[in-house]
């Protein structure tokens, strides 16, 4: 099992005589499927939201997703289930796939009842998952169809980033239209995973299938870029660094001496990470040291990653190495890919201001935000995006209110592209 890595600068070419210039470099990166085609085991937990409100056709709806996900998953695997309402309880044990009528039948006995505590079904899913981990991709699936009115948010922050430290991931899908979205994006960003948004029952089954795909195809672990960068580049100081796929993320990075680390958590077979980094490069000393140089390095880059099958734990790339073509007389030359990545993170950007705004009670700023949004997505060749992002301008634009349903939507648009 190796990685997949690739690097691509907007523009390879530098003008030699500009003192400072900027670049932004994307890196995507993956996992080689292995040799035998079999996937790595996965460690599966559904955290399932069985409050009042999800009774009826919800609660039905999502139990049957949930056995439906369990026919899908293979022997090999690992499951576990809990159900919360104002405080939570194990439901189906952390064990095996191999008895898959007794799972289904104790997924089945979930009723619906109490309030909501998301941190609570967090926090005993965490420890339900731990307990099969060894040789294993652990993921956490939190569903819920409503605000965290018992629990605390600021907990299940906590709880998806203790989530990464232990080598999970967690993903949040919001049933319905009552859920908040800006606590569940934060869960699925901090806990390293994704948000699905279920818009009705009968879409359960379909979300639910589509996430466990995704989490299928993981094969590498706990994965980490590191950058060593060259004296004369240093990082933007505002917003350096983002995944803008297969999700648009904010990443942090922390320092290691002159390393730059930022984690990216799982890789995927058949899907690239791609984080990009907006870096700024001062050539001057650098020329005047070597005047017949043609190039200029920037930095070096290495994967640090594990291997949950082998139970093998940091290991390294070798470094791969960047640098620029010094010019005379310079033309840009844009590489189209990076560009495209450089406008999914600025339909985000501008998706987020135009929800600031709206916040502020600035409609018509709001407006101009989600139009500017709906025109890169265009550009990018996101037209799904673009017709959801354009229609709530004009929505707004004629005095409407926008429901609870288009406000998801919207944000589900900034942050992937719509199939």
């Amino acid at each position: 099992m190796s990685v997949n890595l690739t690097c691509k600068l907007s523009d390879r070419y530098l003008d030699s005589k500009q003192a400072s210039s900027q670049r932004q470099l994307a890196i995507a990166v993956s996992a080689n499927a292995s040799l035998d085609g079999s996937n790595t085991p996965l460690n599966l937990c559904l955290v399932l939201d069985h409050s009042g409100s999800m009774g009826g056709q919800p609660l039905d709806n999502v139990k049957r997703a949930a056995r439906d996900l369990v026919d899908r998953m293979s022997l090999q695997d690992r499951i576990s289930v809990i159900g919360f309402d104002h405080k939570a309880s194990v439901v189906v044990e952390n064990q095996p796939v191999d008895r898959t009528e007794s799972i289904k039948e104790q997924i089945q006995s979930l009723r619906a009842s109490g309030g909501t505590c998301i941190d609570d079904g967090i926090k005993l899913g965490l420890q339900e998952t731990s307990k099969g981990k060894d040789g294993t991709v652990s993921q956490v699936f939190v569903l819920t169809d409503g605000e965290n009115e018992h629990g605390n948010n600021d907990r299940c922050f906590q709880f998806s980033r203790l989530a990464t430290e232990y080598n999970m991931t967690l993903h949040s899908l919001g049933f319905g239209d009552s859920w908040n979205q800006d606590v569940l994006e934060r869960i699925a960003d901090a806990g390293g995973g994704s948000m699905a948004y279920i818009a009705s029952p009968e879409m359960a089954s379909a979300e639910f299938q589509k996430l466990l795909r995704r989490v299928q195809s993981v094969n590498l672990t706990n994965a980490h870029l590191i950058l060593q960068l060259s004296p004369h580049v240093r990082l933007a100081e505002l917003k350096p660094v983002a995944q803008v796929s297969p999700d648009t993320i904010e990443l942090n990075y922390q320092t290691e001496g002159n390393a730059i680390i930022v984690r990216v958590g799982d890789l995927m077979t058949d899907v690239d990470r791609v984080v990009l980094f907006n870096l700024y490069i001062s050539p001057s000393e650098f020329v005047a040291a070597y005047p017949d140089r043609a190039d200029i390095p920037i930095l070096s880059v290495q994967v640090r990653y594990d291997i949950p099958a082998l139970a093998q734990v940091n290991l390294l790339t070798e470094p791969e190495s960047i640098s620029l073509q010094l010019a005379q007389d310079f033309a840009p030359q844009v590489d189209p890919d990076v560009q495209n990545h450089l406008l999914a993170l600025a339909k985000y950007r501008q998706t987020q201001l135009a929800e600031q705004k709206l916040q502020q009670g600035d409609r018509a700023g709001a407006v101009t935000m989600l139009q500017s949004a709906s025109k890169t997505a265009l550009q990018m060749g996101d037209h799904n995006a673009s017709t959801i992002l354009q229609d709530n301008a004009t929505r707004l634009q004629t005095g409407t209110t926008l429901s609870e349903a288009e406000r998801k939507k919207t944000r589900i648009a900034s942050k992937t592209v719509l199939q």
